[in-house]
């Protein structure tokens, strides 16, 4: 068997669109779409250019022996989309899905058939990055596991389900992908408040870290407070484990109560169920109020007054970088120094939830036994 690189879905119209000499397109087997310009200037001494050409946006394949290496990878631009997948193309971010190509023996040729790439089995090694914006088919995500639909308003189906807690666990954990934009979790006027844009964060938050900081320069000594700050910074370092692996992962914990699921997928489970949504990355400035609460009056109350205020600087832009970091690290390409640390992250998605829980760095995932390594086990998957 040979598998084709993923590439765009494209409707009959689009292609008709490429039809003439300076931009042909045409069909091969039903579904493979070639540029015929492309072909033509690798095949330059090739005689019967116009018979090509005056074949666009149709499918060629009786003429293709007139054609040799019409139908290799290299020219082929997509995959002919059809009438249900020109239905659902907007619902697939950037209009990709995967496509292979099966050898049939028995008729010596080639034919495509759609290809499926199942985000909810844990594997030993990350998908292709481009597969990770391939939409998972809804109505076979429900049919298959009988968990959420993802056509409906997802709180309200927790809410009044009647899911175990270990099959609610399991389930929460595999990623979907919903595709363009995000998916409802309320269905309702609500539905606004659940989503946060990645650049809120450096607004809300670095002119109180900025804040603080300053303060601190102009009461004590300079140099002592940008220590401090530092300390600050690395302190966070070890709340974002503790956060991510106790107060996130409460899984062991969490009580047989559909309350708890609610609040469990609000907090956390949400990321794990739909790791992608660019609108859920980042946490809610009025969430962190909440979580950051207990720890600015612990460093306020520990600390002498200017000393708490570098300190608590440090924390906070800490944690902002970490937000950002979040990300970017699911949906941009990072420069070669950080691609492990990425590669890391998405692992304790794709690979095993219950290791890898530093998303900064693994140095406290070293620490205490929790790095998720090359040789890690899969997480298990309990129900299928």
């Amino acid at each position: 068997m040979s598998t084709s690189k993923t590439l765009e879905l494209i409707s009959r119209e689009q292609v008709e669109f490429h039809n003439d000499s300076t931009d042909c397109w045409v069909i091969l087997d039903d579904r493979k779409i070639v540029d015929v310009n492309k072909y033509l200037e690798s095949h330059a001494d090739i005689g019967n250019k116009e018979e090509l050409i005056a074949l666009a946006g149709q499918d060629i394949t009786k003429q293709l022996a007139h054609f040799n290496d019409l139908g290799n990878e290299e020219f082929i631009v997509g995959y002919l989309a059809t009438e249900l997948e020109e239905k659902e193309l907007l619902t697939n971010k950037d209009h990709k899905v995967e496509v292979k190509l099966v050898n049939d023996k028995k008729k010596g040729k080639k034919q495509t058939k759609d290809g499926e790439f199942d985000s909810t089995t844990f594997v030993e090694d990350l998908p292709a990055e481009e597969k990770l914006s391939i939409a998972t088919d809804y109505n076979n995500d429900y049919e298959k596991h009988h968990f959420l639909d993802l056509n409906k308003a997802l709180i309200p189906q927790i809410l009044f389900s009647d899911f175990k807690k270990d099959f609610y666990v399991d389930q929460i954990h595999r990623p979907r992908h919903y595709g363009k934009g995000s998916a409802p979790l309320f269905g309702n006027f609500l539905e606004p408040i659940s989503k946060t844009a990645w650049w809120v964060i450096p607004i809300v938050w670095y002119p109180v870290v900025a804040y603080h900081l300053y303060v601190a320069l102009q009461n004590m000594n300079q140099i002592f407070a940008l220590f401090l700050f530092g300390v600050g910074m690395f302190v966070w370092t070890l709340i974002e484990y503790g956060l991510h692996r106790f107060l996130f992962h409460f899984d062991d914990w969490l009580p047989e109560s559909n309350i708890a699921f609610c609040l469990h997928f609000l907090l956390h489970g949400c990321h794990h169920y739909l790791p992608m949504d660019p609108y859920r990355l980042v946490m809610p400035p009025t969430l962190f109020v909440i979580l950051c609460a207990p720890f600015y009056k612990l460093v306020f109350k520990a600390l002498p007054l200017y000393w708490a205020y570098a300190g608590f600087a440090g924390g906070l832009c800490g944690y902002a970088c970490y937000d950002l970091c979040h990300y970017f690290l699911h949906h941009s390409k990072m420069p070669k120094f950080l691609r492990k640390l990425k590669k890391y992250h998405l692992e304790h998605h794709y690979k095993n939830y219950q290791l890898g829980f530093g998303v900064t760095s693994w140095f406290w995932d070293k620490v205490f036994d929790t790095y998720l390594s090359n040789d890690s086990p899969l997480s298990p998957m309990k129900y299928d």
